[in-house]
């Protein structure tokens, strides 16, 4: 039987990275493919409490519950927020499953076929799949180490007339890159004065290896909430499992997308959401933070010194000051996607740059997650990759 599907089905396509896991979760290969947690840092006991309180404070955690999700909340969100500069209140914000349903919904509601979507590149790639789905046209802002270049951004504002400006400012997936408060505040007058969108995706924003480093949110710098839609997730901090997000900017955007949202799920989870509101209530979140940091950062390390210690000509790195990634720039004559396929005959896996680009050519780049593996494994991965990284060097 032939199915008539949407024209816009032509646009999807399979996540190279969740493809990439497919391969490496069977047999002995030790990922640095995927950007996950580590499930040894979960804090197990304080999420089953916060389940078991949620039930027994009666139905409600178990009945159909409000699109804009459980208002305290969103007030404990709110207060959080507020702690880092973003004064945003409660009615402003909607409970998202995942941030990665924040960014499919804003795109709903805001891109009609053929508009332009301003980016760095390379960006985070499931930003790029939802972009593409909506037929959108995604336009690379040259970048440097600092973020977008004032210059090349402006001119393509200008001729290009955008509808959204999409970043992640703050130890960017994939080359974990944190945008200066120069380009921060540069970017913001810039929306303001052309009157363009921006979308700020911050997963990773709380998992700083040096706080006093980091410059605040670009949502901090929107005062008067006109320009900047912010989303973040507690999956990189509480567990990936309880699917909660969400996303605050300005009245009129919300309340289009609360009413996609509708249309969509209703509602997200609505016992994920009481047990959360529990858990901030119940557990040190920030004390459980703080953990996260060191071990991250005790890690980040360890793979440093292997990259460090490899002296492979041409290659090169920025070292993390957070998040979850090394971006690893290889030698121009290697190339990542066969380096790939021996790499894994030899137990070890990486994302290759490819998806990332919004050209989706190969590129000489790779990505390796810090954050998965322990120590222990970290140094054997790390001595398979650099054996034959070495190998194909030659």
């Amino acid at each position: 039987m032939e199915y008539g599907f949407a024209d816009r089905v032509r646009y999807f396509d399979s996540s190279a990275v969740r493809d990439i896991l497919k391969v490496v979760n069977k047999g002995n290969v030790i990922s640095f493919a995927g950007g996950l947690p580590d499930e040894g840092l979960f804090p197990v006991e304080a999420v089953e409490q916060a389940f078991s309180k949620a039930i027994r404070s009666g139905n409600k955690a178990l009945q159909y519950a409000e699109t804009e999700g459980l208002l305290p909340l969103r007030e404990q969100l709110s207060a959080r927020m507020n702690r880092k500069g973003i004064i945003r209140s409660a009615e402003d914000i909607l409970i998202t499953s995942g941030s990665q349903q924040a960014i499919d919904l804003f795109s709903r509601v805001m891109f009609n076929p053929g508009d332009v979507i301003l980016t760095e590149d390379p960006t985070y790639l499931a930003a790029l799949q939802v972009f593409s789905s909506y037929e959108t046209k995604v336009v690379a802002v040259a970048s440097d180490h600092e973020g977008m270049i004032e210059e090349d951004l402006e001119e393509k504002i200008k001729r290009l007339k955008p509808k959204c400006i999409y970043v992640v400012p703050t130890f960017s997936n994939p080359d974990g890159k944190v945008w200066s408060e120069v380009r921060r505040e540069m970017l913001v007058r810039l929306a303001k004065k052309y009157q363009v969108v921006i979308m700020e995706d911050d997963p990773y924003g709380d998992i700083q290896f040096d706080p006093a480093t980091i410059p605040g949110s670009l949502a901090a710098l929107d005062i008067d909430n006109t320009c900047v839609v912010y989303t973040s997730t507690i999956s990189k901090t509480v567990v990936p499992a309880m699917r909660i997000g969400w996303i605050t900017g300005p009245s009129p955007i919300i309340r289009l997308i609360t009413q996609a949202k509708q249309a969509a799920d209703l509602h997200t989870n609505s016992i994920s959401q009481h047990a959360l509101m529990h858990l901030f209530n119940d557990y040190d979140l920030d004390r459980h933070i703080e953990t996260i940091r060191a071990t991250y950062y005790e890690r980040m390390l360890i793979m440093k010194r292997y990259l460090d210690e490899a002296q492979i000509p041409g290659l090169s790195y920025l070292e993390p000051k957070g998040g979850m990634f090394f971006w690893v720039t290889l030698p121009d004559h290697i190339n990542p996607s066969t380096l790939l396929k021996v790499a894994v005959e030899q137990g070890v896996a990486f994302v290759p740059g490819r998806p990332f680009y919004i050209s989706g050519e190969e590129q000489s780049t790779m990505r390796l997650n810090f954050t998965n593996a322990s120590p222990d494994q970290i140094e054997v991965g790390m001595e398979r990759l650099i054996k034959v990284l070495k190998l194909v060097h030659v």
